[in-house]
């Protein structure tokens, strides 16, 4: 495995290095974000450690750039900051997992086996397709940089479809992944939230983005 570590403090950085070495792996170190970027962006690592306190551009925006740069190698962020909000803004940033200094090494070791496990799949922060823009973590829809109000319903539903761009998607699949179990009227709910997010994602900007597949379902398009 060839690991990037991204830490400006000098003994830290070391001794990371020296320990995942002795294991067999190739260590890249980087003080600073914007060396980050550039180290990613021309090899291919199998993981990323990231501290989040780092010289300009902190490990938060860090892991945005790497993000939207398309570089989806799986991403430990390490602080020593263990606020729960620090938690949630470091993964809602696009990092993997999150480990809290001082940390035991043995941990840090076990946690990259696992991300490397799972492999460096997209798995982009903010979702954007057919010119509509979709942000998990704030809430926020917006096509060509007007926002767009959506029911908490009608987000669930969009976000279905924009993880699945361009891609037929049946009534059946939009139903188990926006609505549980208990909810009882299922026959054709489907069918009047697509209306409803028509209405508000497509009329109003004059575009046709919501298709539907005959015999199947329906399709967001990629390109509006």
């Amino acid at each position: 495995m060839r690991i990037l570590v991204v830490e400006d403090e000098e003994k830290m950085a070391g001794l990371i290095r020296r320990g995942l070495r002795e294991e067999g792996m190739a260590v890249d170190v980087a003080a600073r974000g914007e060396d980050a970027l550039w180290m990613a962006g021309s090899t291919e690592f199998d993981a990323i450690v990231l501290d989040l306190m780092l010289p300009g551009i902190d490990g938060f925006e860090t892991c945005r750039r790497l993000r939207e740069d398309g570089v989806w190698a799986p991403v430990l962020m390490l602080t020593a900051r263990d606020a729960v909000a620090d938690r949630v803004a470091g993964l809602d940033h696009g990092a993997d997992d999150y480990l809290v200094k001082p940390f035991s090494f043995a941990e840090l070791l076990a946690r990259l086996r696992a991300l490397v496990r799972r492999g460096a799949a997209e798995r982009p922060a903010v979702l954007e397709a057919g010119g509509l823009r979709l942000d998990p973590a704030t809430h926020r829809v917006s096509r060509d940089g007007t926002e767009i109000s959506l029911s908490a319903k009608e987000f669930a539903l969009l976000e279905v479809f924009m993880r699945h761009a361009g891609e037929a998607v049946s009534r059946f699949e939009l139903l188990e992944h926006a609505w549980d179990y208990d909810y009882e009227n299922r026959s054709n709910v489907v069918d009047v939230y697509v209306r409803y997010l028509r209405e508000k994602v497509d009329r109003p900007f004059g575009t046709d983005t919501i298709e539907t597949v005959r015999g199947v379902g329906y399709r967001l398009r990629e390109e509006p």
